[in-house]
């Protein structure tokens, strides 16, 4: 591969590198619609085996998959004040249609609940109706950012949300951990990258939302990032929506709801977790590739016997994604270095010495390392090198994020130790304290872990000294 084709920056020059190995990996462009990305195949086929993942799960919980409007009228998106208030500086509007003026401006959906909360209150009328479990897979707009960066931080991105409704609070509360768990699931199962569970703190949850969980996960960047959420949102929406039910002793009611959801930045984190100097990693399970075969030959005669060897290999994978890199006009050498850039978790390289020798030579993404494995053992082989990998590149992950995590119990500690790192640290659960270490260094909380909190924790505020409500995560968000 030459120069130009392929990767030129090393991943510590992280900003270069990640805009490189996104674009020459094939994953992602920049459109002339400022803050928009082109998603391109390779990409948008690890989105569809994320959906069929989370499809999977939601499916289990009683979720059907639905389709509500792009636009969303001002009126309703002003219903609910604290949400529009959360929004207002993201919305894109519509004003004109053709040479006329709209009557009334439209949204472009920067999320949901208002446009989809108006149909569910005309659908639900008895206890019968509950509960209401809707999904969409859709595209999002939201405007206000400076810097745009492929995957991590666009205008239009793509991602589902879920709206649930329930008869009782106990309900919602169940379910929106349950959601939490999918997603959690979704990054650790599927994209190797470990996540951590919690809440929001008040300042940092979902505007219109009860409470906020979240998943969180930190980079080996330096910086924290948020995988996915999942809101309780009360009775905040079915209030001002009169979405209202009979119950059982025809009692009239307001339901509770939760909202979750799920987006292409999941792509752009896996690229961050796994990728290297060479290029992208990706974990085995949502590979758009799984193995690509690269044939070596030097004479039409050997061409014919090794291509014939590699599709018969190709068939006795059945049900795995494989791919033979037959081009003509370019080395084995070049092929090589251009699927170690995509990030193709296993290559097989089979030539005429492999033929006589009955077997293929298996080499790893994540290690390098390379196997000659016997014909007949293939499939077996294949798919047990692929588990290790995906094993391989979660461990790593883990262990990466470990060795960043810094356990603190004074403000000056906190101080060293926060640039670069993610700080668990006591807090009395205090916005002021919250804000004012926010001000000073730059780091917000992330989450108030789950796995922390279980029980009263000991210490005193990092800040000012009184008694800690939680423990919590810091760090300098991407």
């Amino acid at each position: 591969m030459s120069e130009e084709l392929g990767m030129t920056v090393k991943k510590e020059n992280f900003n270069e590198w990640y805009l490189e190995v996104i674009k020459k990996a094939g994953m992602a462009d920049y459109s002339s619609v400022s803050g928009c990305m082109v998603i391109r195949p390779y990409a948008y086929k690890i989105w569809e085996n994320i959906q069929e993942f989370l499809n999977e799960k939601f499916e289990r919980q009683g979720v059907k998959n639905a389709y509500f409007p792009l636009f969303i009228p001002e009126r309703l998106l002003k219903k609910e004040a604290e949400h529009v208030q959360g929004f207002i500086p993201e919305v894109a509007w519509v004003t004109e249609a053709g040479s006329s003026e709209l009557d009334e401006k439209l949204a472009i959906r920067p999320t949901s609940e208002t446009i989809m909360y108006e149909s569910y209150a005309k659908w639900i009328r008895s206890w019968r109706d509950l509960p209401l479990k809707i999904n969409q897979w859709v595209n999002t707009v939201r405007w206000e950012f400076k810097h745009p960066v492929l995957f991590l931080r666009t205008r239009e991105f793509l991602w589902q949300e879920g709206h649930s409704v329930f008869a009782t609070k106990e309900e919602a509360e169940e379910e929106v951990k349950e959601m939490l768990d999918c997603y959690a699931q979704a990054y650790e199962e599927l994209l190797a990258v470990p996540m951590v569970k919690g809440k929001k703190t008040e300042n940092e949850k979902f505007a219109g939302a009860d409470y906020t969980l979240s998943i969180e996960t930190f980079l080996p960047i330096g910086k924290a990032i948020q995988g996915a959420t999942s809101h309780h949102l009360g009775q905040n929406f079915s209030k001002p929506f009169e979405i209202k039910f009979l119950d059982k002793n025809e009692e009239e009611k307001y339901v509770w709801q939760n909202s979750w959801g799920f987006s292409t930045r999941s792509i752009g984190i896996l690229a961050i977790t796994h990728g290297d100097d060479k290029g992208l990693i990706i974990p085995p399970r949502v590979a758009p590739i799984q193995v690509v075969i690269v044939p070596i030959y030097y004479n039409e005669m050997d061409k014919k016997k090794v291509l014939k060897a590699a599709k018969n290999i190709v068939k006795s994978l059945k049900g795995l994604s494989v791919q033979i890199d037959d081009r003509e006009g370019y080395t084995p050498g070049f092929k090589f270095n251009e699927w170690e850039l995509k990030g193709v978790p296993l290559r097989m390289e089979i030539g005429p010495k492999d033929l006589k020798k009955n077997q293929a030579v298996l080499v790893r993404r994540d290690t390098g390392k390379k196997t000659p494995i016997k014909t007949r053992n293939l499939k077996k082989e294949v798919k047990r090198m692929l588990e290790e990998i995906q094993k391989n590149l979660f461990e790593r992950a883990k262990k990466s994020i470990e060795e960043r995590t810094k356990k603190v119990s004074t403000y000056d500690q906190f101080k060293k130790q926060i640039e670069g790192n993610w700080v668990v640290a006591p807090w009395c659960g205090s916005v002021e304290c919250e804000e004012k270490i926010k001000d000073e260094t730059g780091a917000k909380i992330t989450n108030i872990p789950f796995h922390l909190n279980e029980k009263k924790p000991e210490g005193k505020c990092i800040l000012c000294g009184k008694e800690a409500k939680h423990v919590v995560y810091f760090g300098k968000s991407y």
